[in-house]
């Protein structure tokens, strides 16, 4: 075990690398000048050429990666061009309110997608679950935006439930600025895992042994939170590390809509200043949370089915 995980992180290792490289190339190579864009129209050739130096964009664009991997291996994330502060400080101070926005999102999705996942299949081919299977459908082909607005228009605007937009102040307060958001965020992945649990389900439920707790007469509901349900989890658990990295960037949407503070609202900002220091932080810091989720996404499947860690 210890040495299969010491292989996925080594494998994390390179995938963060890779998605780094290559969103640092894309981000200099599209048009546009940032120290234009920053001082503005009026700004002679001299401060653009200045601020460009300060920037380090008069240097080959392989020696500015490589000035950015050095930095960042002592944690420095470089500074806000704009304001001159600490990146690393402007990133701690909205990654916490992402974060929770990204786990309340995650609750959501858990809280409606397994236990529908698990009806549907216990059920399988009955009204209900017909009935959750479209909705479910429904959940998937509606982008994140559609659903913010719509919900926001529904539950704050309409119906004045929960608040609109901000964060809110105070535990209580920020708990009711957070339901909103993250139901929308949640409910895409909760169509997501009911397909999984689901189907998941259903090849267990073909399996001898199901057959055998059947024949002894152990009730459906026991059978299934008891014994099923583990079996079932693993592939569920991949389904989740793999939407938290999706979740994590449709909570870059949601931020915009609900005006939250955050490290989607920040890196977008960044990206229409052209600040690139600062999106070069905010997407490290998203890839890092990936990784992590991945990994531990795979050594708890390891864990659960001790067939994985043999297959590789």
């Amino acid at each position: 075990m210890v040495w299969y995980g010491l292989r996925r992180i080594a494998h994390g290792g390179l995938v963060l690398v890779t998605a780094v490289g290559m969103m640092f190339w894309f981000i200099y190579v599209v048009p546009g000048d940032p120290a234009s864009v920053i001082l503005g129209p009026r700004a002679d050739e001299a401060h653009r050429v200045a601020l460009r130096a300060e920037m380090g964009l008069d240097k080959p664009i392989p020696l500015q990666f490589a000035r950015f991997v050095e930095r960042l291996s002592v944690g420095d994330l470089g500074k806000d061009v704009v304001t001159q502060e600490p990146i690393a400080g402007l990133i701690a101070h909205v990654l916490p309110a992402t974060l929770a926005l990204t786990f309340a999102g995650l609750g959501w999705a858990l809280i409606v997608g397994v236990p529908l996942g698990c009806w549907c299949a216990m059920h399988r081919n009955s009204w209900g679950d017909r009935l959750v299977g479209v909705v479910s459908m429904a959940t998937l082909a509606l982008p994140s935006t559609i659903l913010g607005i719509y919900a926001l228009l529904l539950f704050a605007v309409t119906l004045h439930w929960l608040p609109a937009i901000g964060l809110g102040s105070g535990v209580g307060d920020e708990f009711r600025h957070l339901l909103l958001p993250a139901l929308t965020l949640g409910l895409g992945w909760a169509g997501y895992l009911i397909r999984a649990v689901r189907s998941s389900m259903l090849e267990v439920l073909q399996e001898n042994h199901v057959r055998t707790f059947r024949a002894f007469g152990v009730p459906e509901p026991r059978l299934a939170l008891r014994y099923l349900l583990k079996i079932t989890i693993a592939p569920v658990i991949a389904v989740v590390a793999i939407g938290m990295g999706s979740l994590l960037s449709n909570a870059v949407i949601i931020e915009i809509i609900f005006l939250r503070p955050g490290i989607g609202r920040l890196a977008y900002d960044a990206v229409l200043q052209r600040n690139f220091p600062i999106v070069l932080g905010a997407v490290l810091v998203a890839a890092v949370f990936y990784v992590i989720c991945s990994i531990v996404a795979e050594l708890l499947i390891a864990s659960l089915d001790p067939r994985v860690r043999s297959a590789l």
